[in-house]
């Protein structure tokens, strides 16, 4: 039997397919691309497993060779540098957690790029609204960003070769600077940005400063991005474009995060996996039977119902009809939620049956079986056919008498 490869012999660059002199730019692309390539989300079931393992180790590989200091380490002692139970190189002695000390200050079981490693620009956040078609059908979106990026030219100094900055006057080299705010009626004093140095502390005279950059040390970029939204994604999920912030000298760039909304369907209501809509039928229909298409789905097929099942079974107002794997897809699963179909019945309007149609109707339908109810007294009282339940508990519940209101001019105020 082959023994499993040792961790020494993990080529971090051949699973990028990347040279060892690659530029951190290239390692970017590079893993942009194996990412895309090997998401589980976009490759058939049967595939998903060994897709999982692969992106996994494009994540590995990016995570160490785009830190300066990781793929340092890994230049030098391979993976074993990341073991923390050997000396790097494979020697007994020292561990994982002295070296890093030794090397960069930290203490034992602290990770390159922590204190004194390169920090993290900010991420961008926005909001994706997707319509509830996107997120049955998934959907893949491709979008021009424009970014701030590392001055190629400068390298992110600001200045130009072989010149020298100055320490800044305002902040004496600080980056930040101590200002004075009005709060309301109280003065309160904060620690902000020095906006001369933009944080730096130091600045370049305007003849040596970067021609390219003028001494901001980033330039402006347009770039092509594609933003992947899975079937069976929802509101609320975050989808994360690594490295595709701004950059910021110093920084590794942070992400542009998407939050995704979902916008209002005319049709169909969603509840996790599930599905709702209105299903619109005639008394006729709800009777009688029917065998038609009662809607287009999100995908553009028609649903096709036939009614009834059985002779004699009638359809009510109000009642659910639920049909299983018709409703939303479930993510990195075949299976999918179910679609529940509510009976919104029509009736005619008024006036279109002649009287002989409603005696044959009152003929054929079986005669009303509510129970007799006595009373002493039986009032024949009018009733508005046209009311709202929206006006139920809007009265003020006070009784003013007819005559009264005859009198009173105009609106009147009542005393409290």
């Amino acid at each position: 039997m082959d023994s499993a490869p040792d961790d020494k012999d993990i080529d971090l660059y051949a699973i990028l397919g990347v040279s060892k002199t690659a530029s951190k730019d290239e390692i970017r692309k590079a893993y942009r691309k194996q990412a895309l390539s090997s998401h589980p989300d976009k490759v058939p079931e049967d595939q998903r497993d060994a897709a999982e393992v692969r992106f996994k180790a494009a994540q590995q590989a990016y995570e160490i060779l785009f830190d300066d200091q990781k793929r340092t380490l890994y230049d030098q002692h391979g993976m074993s540098a990341f073991d923390g139970s050997q000396m790097p190189g494979g020697g007994a002695g020292m561990d994982m957690g002295d070296l890093l000390a030794e090397m960069f200050g930290m203490g034992g079981g602290g990770r390159a790029g922590g204190r004194g490693g390169p920090r993290k620009s900010p991420d961008e956040e926005q909001k994706y609204e997707c319509t509830l078609q996107d997120f049955y059908t998934g959907k893949s979106v491709k979008f021009a960003s424009t970014k701030q990026v590392i001055c190629t030219t400068c390298k992110g100094s600001g200045g130009k070769e072989k010149a020298k900055p100055r320490e800044c006057s305002l902040c004496s080299g600080q980056g930040m600077r101590t200002v004075l705010q009005p709060m309301g009626p109280i003065i309160q004093q904060s620690t902000v940005k020095c906006g001369n140095c933009n944080g730096v502390g130091r600045v370049y005279e305007a003849k040596d400063r970067c021609k390219r950059c003028k001494g901001t040390r980033t330039i402006e970029e347009r770039k092509q991005l594609e933003l992947y939204i899975p079937p069976g994604s929802k509101e609320g999920d975050v989808i994360r474009l690594e490295g595709e912030a701004d950059q910021v000298p110093d920084q590794e760039p942070g992400d542009i995060v998407f939050h995704l909304v979902e916008t209002e369907h005319e049709v169909f209501r969603r509840a996790g996996a599930d599905l709702t809509a209105d299903l619109d039928i005639t008394l006729g229909e709800a009777l009688c039977g029917f065998s038609r298409v009662v809607l287009k789905h999100l995908d553009g097929r028609g649903i096709s119902l036939t009614h009834p099942r059985q002779p004699g079974e009638f359809l009510r107002p109000g009642q659910t009809l639920k049909i299983a794997g018709e409703g939303m897809p479930i993510k990195r699963k075949e299976a999918k939620g179910d679609l529940y179909l509510t009976c919104m019945i029509e009736f005619p309007p008024d006036g279109t049956l002649s009287a002989s149609t409603l005696d044959t109707l009152k003929q054929i339908l079986p005669e009303p079986e509510f129970p007799e109810i006595e009373a002493e007294e039986t009032d024949e009282v009018e009733y508005d056919a046209e009311a709202s339940i929206d006006d139920f508990g809007g009265g003020d519940g006070e009784w003013v008498d007819a005559e009264e209101a005859d009198d009173m001019d105009g609106p009147q105020c009542r005393q409290q």
